[in-house]
């Protein structure tokens, strides 16, 4: 949720915020509504009890023949109290309603506008060109018996595969580069629990208006997640932070789950829209002030890793349209695949401000002054999607496939992956 004292003093940030992600600005008006109403329940039921307090003690000092008269009044003062104390609660939810309904404050300089109206910042590396024909992901996933989509489908539905072989090797070694890179950058490994309680999922904002992408397990009411960004911020929820000895860094693994609603018809063929996948998450818990640099650090270990597989990518400053309600700010990371002849994201990295921290009720204290709520950040090290760029990037004209030198430690030194007859 957003700083609700920035909603009564610059309503028109928050306006121009909503606007620049195209939604309606009325949301601001109902929030800042919904506020004064609950601040004058919370004033009224207080102004009553302090008399419920007062004529307590008066109760108790009065004369014997009097205190009849005295019960009574304070038995309707106590009903009094009761119902602003009612009131309170329902001001409360629908103030909490009203303010879930705007999303983060746009930073400044991000894009307005949708999906189409980012803005590419930097492309690096050399786009990949064959002199043979090239082949996609999945032909040369399955002449290397490392892609198995045809009994994923036969097992689970689709949208589903089998990592088998070179590809299950692939993966994980995929996995531990990054891993050894977020160690290597004072990043503290987690294995991270994939089931989550609906007010973790909510803190996190991923019940909006694309919640019909989470899975849901009615019987046991937990949410499985679609990334370790989920359970790590709520890690520390409704905890106090010190943050005195620097920024906490967490990277956290797991498989993660999305439904992939309304892709129906989009990237079927393959493994870049799945259902399951595994990715290692890196996840900062810091102060306002350090987020912005936190941001670029994050998005630096992204593009070195891009960069040491030999990836050419582009990084684009993603529009507010589509950041989602949590990000303030966020950098995609798009590799080329050479078979579409075009950038397709990889990786993203978002500034998520103290939106979901407020949400999580997850504070520090600085300088010894009152409690604040700190910044959340997160960014993708490593991904499942990953392996479409290595393999359609590094394919050779017999099928093979070179393994980038930096991946080779964590396949026992193998330098090419054949084709398996």
């Amino acid at each position: 949720m957003i700083d609700p004292v920035l909603l009564r003093e610059n309503p028109d940030v928050v306006r121009r915020s909503q606007l620049a992600r195209g939604n309606s600005p009325e949301s601001v008006d109902a929030a800042l509504d919904a506020d004064r109403d609950r601040r004058t329940a919370i004033t009224e039921f207080e102004d009553l009890r302090a008399q419920q307090n007062a004529f307590g003690k008066t109760v108790a000092q009065a004369p014997k023949e009097d205190k009849p008269a005295l019960v009574a009044q304070a038995k309707d003062l106590s009903d009094r109290v009761k119902a602003a104390q009612a009131r309170v609660t329902e001001a409360e939810a629908t103030a909490a309603t009203a303010f879930g309904r705007i999303e983060n404050i746009v930073a400044d300089g991000v894009p307005a506008g949708g999906e189409d109206d980012y803005i590419v910042l930097r492309e690096v590396g050399t786009v990949p060109t064959f002199d043979f024909p090239a082949r996609d992901h999945l032909e040369l996933g399955e002449k290397l018996a490392a892609i198995d989509m045809e009994r994923g489908t036969k097992v689970s539905g689709s949208r589903f595969y089998f990592l088998t072989g070179i590809g299950a090797r692939l993966e994980i070694a995929l996995m531990n580069l990054a891993l050894s890179r977020a160690l290597e950058s004072g990043f503290t490994p987690m294995i991270v629990p994939t089931m989550v309680r609906p007010e973790v999922m909510a803190g996190t904002g991923f019940l909006g208006e694309h919640s019909d992408e989470v899975y849901h397990l009615d019987r046991e009411d937990l949410y499985l997640v679609g990334t370790s960004e989920v359970p790590l911020a709520g890690y520390h929820m409704d905890e106090i932070l010190d943050l005195e000895p620097g920024a906490k860094r967490y990277a956290g693994w797991s498989t993660c789950y999305r439904s992939e609603a309304g892709s129906y018809g989009k990237d079927t063929r393959g493994i870049i829209r799945v259902h399951q996948f595994n990715k290692l998450e890196m996840f900062v818990y810091t102060t306002p002030e350090e987020a912005p640099a936190e941001h670029e650090r994050l998005l630096a270990m992204q593009e070195r890793m891009m960069q040491d597989l030999g990836l050419a990518y582009r990084v684009i400053d993603t529009a507010a349209g589509d950041l989602g309600s949590s990000a303030a700010r966020k950098f995609d990371v798009e590799a080329w695949v050479p078979t579409q002849e075009r950038y397709r994201e990889l990786t993203s990295t978002s500034n998520c401000t103290t939106y979901q921290a407020r949400r999580l009720d997850i504070r520090y204290r600085p300088d010894g002054k009152k409690t604040t709520p700190v910044a959340t950040l997160n960014g993708t090290l490593a991904t499942t999607r990953w392996i479409v760029a290595l393999l359609e990037t590094h394919q050779r004209a017999d099928g093979s496939v070179l393994v980038p030198e930096v991946l080779r430690p964590y396949l026992g030194g193998l330098e090419v992956m054949e084709p398996v007859a």
